[in-house]
């Protein structure tokens, strides 16, 4: 089962052509659909399937849950190919196929002309993992170090293949060609990338590859485009833009012949929709500090009652069922009793996050639980309204009658191979930062930092302990330990609750209490670094990924002990909640302080659905996900880049070597600009419809491109949320992804054109934002 993009599609044409048999064509997008699929096994007496382990597992893992196994009893050749398959894929492809079955093991990227090795299955031996095999005829091979010498039977090194069906190279690109062959004793070899071992047995094991390690980034997004858009406007004299409440987007405009309206009316004209900001509000003149800049905190808050809940003086009502359900839903978000459908959602508070949101509720509210491209995130942006969101929702509802699917569910594991941003974090840790030379002991660790702010609050510590231990029950990612396995797989281990909360483990696992006395000279920040940078803060590998520490200030005439007896927290005093990375991430925060607010006011255990999806759940869902749409988008996105290059930039100290032990400590530069750059970036992104990411990131790329001496092929990178199914927008874990944004500039191409290319990359790549760094970069070859 391939595109016929894939190498391995005319493996499937000509297989069938000389043996004479029958092959059987799928409908479009047909190999994602596993209800369709198990159909067509069994109503066509499949005996031959070839295909990635991933989709071949996510179908027999379809067939045991909805007890379809009838559907493979006519197979007699199962092959997998493509990416490693492991024994616990094999056992379950073993469990559900008939005696008279076979399992191969297929290997050979496309360079080579399909397969160069095979493998046929054992499945009365017990085997740990699941060899690439031995070459099929006319095929060598060698296995290489780092330093081109030969390597022993069972160590690791590259494997280079030569033979009959080694390409003859890259059309057009005789620099990639010159990496990717190699010419050996008047033979060619071909450089797989790949790291493998030999057995006494001459058969080769897959061991992963030579560009497995990556590296995090983040990218911080500025407010500075509005503000640019709106000073193009010639009344304003100064604008600012700032976020209200983590939920708003408020515009400070200095001038004295203005009106919210007029101002509306141009970001509505020269920005995209979601950039549009809900509070307008025009000042005589901006408080400035005595540098001469703009005051912040002397800008009056903001008033919801002054958001317009309507487009025009009168009020549209929902007209059918669906535009009800929406309603009811912006509604609620909104905590409004009536918004007219017509009014664009950016022109009362809506923001990217929200939309979000938004986009999980309607998959839940109208069972929208498939990936179709005829709903997504970038429509219900583009058409930002009640009106719109309907006729999108009932688009994609009269595609899903002709699609089957099944939303994701517990699986009840309590062990799993790690997800891939798990893997990305402990690589990191245990490569890049486990040296002395590193300057803090935990790299990845989220504190939240919460005072008690007046005696009036009554925090109780008996609750919040039992509060706390409430959470970690719930969330069994916050109990789960990560370890490497004999065939160094990364592994999350979820620890039973019983065993981890007891009163002798939580003396050295939750809640810490650390009295302070009111002469400790030390500032508070000293005091949180000293305990953030503890040695034994966390274990993975024990499951210790979560530590509260009570910070307490007692008085001279106080003793330890008074002090410890008293249950109540004082005025001042401070929560420290540690948290490891690879167990959370940023929009984990509002879900565990809503758990741990709900479980400390009812001082009772948190209700927990056995059958609830986990963390672990959603790992082994993406291991097993057919990527191969973004496999592709990604590939064809990236071709032909040297992610290994780095750009002429006129740096002012030496860089540091990409071998050289980094101590991963960082810093951040605030840049202020006056106001007429200001002005002149918000007009230019209002007037082009642009949101504040993708002009910015315009502007970037033409920046680095002059520095660079004209560089036209540039890549960034930038975070994403990952979270893109309803069932993890509740969840506690590590989803976050980094992503490659390329762009390939014509010096040719006017600045409007290139910030229309700019858009339109975002725009793509959103589609795809849950593909992973490491699968990117092992397809470029990358050592990282």
């Amino acid at each position: 089962m391939a595109r016929c993009s894939f190498d391995n599609h005319l493996l499937s044409l000509v297989g069938t052509l000389v043996i004479g048999s029958t092959l059987v064509m799928l409908r479009p997008e047909g190999n994602m659909d596993l209800e369709y699929l198990a159909r067509v096994l069994d109503q066509k007496q499949i005996t031959v399937i070839h295909a990635v382990p991933s989709l071949l597992n996510s179908l027999f893992e379809f067939l045991r849950i909805s007890k379809r196994t009838s559907a493979v009893k006519y197979l007699r050749s199962l092959c997998s190919g493509g990416e490693a398959v492991n024994v616990k894929q094999v056992s379950l492809f073993q469990n559900l196929v008939g005696e008279q079955c076979r399992i191969r093991n297929h290997y050979g990227p496309a360079e080579i002309t399909i397969n160069c090795a095979c493998y046929l299955i054992d499945l009365n031996k017990s085997q740990t993992s699941i060899p690439i095999g031995q070459l099929l005829a006319n095929y060598q091979c060698l296995v290489l170090h780092g330093f081109s010498q030969f390597v022993c039977n069972g160590h690791e090194g590259e494997l280079l293949v030569s033979g009959v069906g080694i390409f003859a190279g890259y059309l057009g690109r005789d620099d990639l060609t010159a990496k990717a062959l190699l010419e050996i004793d008047g033979q060619l070899f071909y450089r797989t990338g790949d790291l493998v071992r030999l057995d006494n047995n001459g058969l080769i094991h897959y061991q992963g590859r030579k560009d497995h390690q990556i590296k995090l980034h983040g990218q911080r997004i500025e407010l500075g485009e509005i503000e640019r858009c709106l000073l193009n406007i010639t009344s304003i004299s100064a604008c600012v833009v700032m976020k209200w409440k983590d939920d708003y987007l408020v515009a400070y405009v200095q001038s004295s012949d203005t009106n919210e309206q007029e101002l509306r009316a141009h970001c509505q004209s020269h920005l995209p929709s979601h950039m549009i900001p809900s509070f307008f509000i025009i000042l005589d003149k901006l408080p400035l500090n005595q540098n001469g800049k703009v005051d912040r905190k002397l800008l009056p808050p903001p008033h919801f009652s002054s958001i317009p809940l309507t487009n025009t003086r009168e009020l549209s009502l929902p007209t059918n069922d669906i535009e009800v359900s929406i309603h009811h839903i912006w509604c609620d978000i909104f905590k409004q009793n009536q918004i007219s459908t017509d009014i664009n959602i950016f022109t009362i508070g809506g923001h990217s996050l929200l939309m979000m949101q938004l986009f999980h509720r309607y998959k839940i509210e109208f069972h929208l639980e498939q990936k179709q491209s005829s709903f997504s995130i970038s429509n219900l942006f583009q058409h930002p309204t009640i009106i719109h969101h309907a006729q999108l929702i009932q688009q994609s509802i009269n595609i899903i009658h002709s699609l089957d699917d099944y939303a994701w569910s517990s699986l009840h594991l309590t062990q799993a191979r790690a997800s891939f941003a798990q893997e990305r974090i402990y690589l990191d840790e245990q490569i890049r930062f486990s040296s002395n030379k590193t300057t803090m002991n935990n790299m990845y660790v989220i504190p939240l930092l919460y005072r008690i702010s007046s005696m009036n609050d009554h925090v109780s510590i008996t609750r919040l302990r039992h509060a706390f231990q409430s959470v970690i029950i719930k969330h069994s990612t916050l109990r789960t330990a990560l370890f490497l396995d004999t065939n160094n797989h990364i592994i999350q281990h979820c620890l039973d609750a019983n065993i981890i909360l007891d009163d002798d483990h939580m003396k050295s696992y939750g809640l810490t209490i650390v009295n302070l006395h009111n002469d400790d000279r030390r500032h508070m920040n000293e005091i949180i670094v000293e305990i953030l940078n503890q040695a034994d803060l966390f274990d993975l590998s024990k499951g210790r990924d979560i530590r509260c520490h009570i910070l307490r200030h007692y008085h001279q005439s106080q003793d330890n002990i008074s002090c410890e007896n008293d249950d109540l927290l004082s005025e001042n005093d401070h929560i420290l909640i540690s948290i490891h990375h690879a167990m959370f991430d940023g929009a984990s925060t509002s879900i565990f302080i809503h758990d741990l607010s709900l479980a400390y006011q009812s001082n009772e255990l948190l209700s927990i659905d056995d059958n609830s999806l986990q963390y672990i759940d959603y790992s082994i869902y993406e291991h097993i996900m057919d990527m191969t749409v973004s496999q592709e988008f990604w590939q064809f996105e990236l071709k032909g880049y040297n992610l290994t290059r780095q750009l002429s930039l006129p740096v002012d100290r030496q860089r540091s070597s990409t071998n050289q032990q980094r101590s991963g400590l960082a810093s951040s530069a605030q840049i202020t600009f006056d106001d007429g750059i200001c002005a002149s970036f918000l007009n230019y992104a209002s007037s082009h419809h642009l949101t504040l990411f993708q002009l910015g990131l315009s502007i970037f790329y033409v920046f680095l491109f002059k520095l660079a001496h004209d560089e036209s092929d540039l890549c960034i990178s930038s975070v994403n949320a990952n979270r893109y199914r309803s069932e993890l927008v509740n969840m506690i874990g590590m989803f976050v992804s980094t992503l490659p944004y390329r762009a390939e500039l014509d010096p040719r191409w006017s600045f409007d054109k290139a910030v229309k290319y700019v858009q339109e990359k975002c725009l793509s790549i959103l589609e795809h934002s849950h593909y992973p760094l490491q699968h990117i970069l092992a397809a470029l070859h990358v050592t990282q």
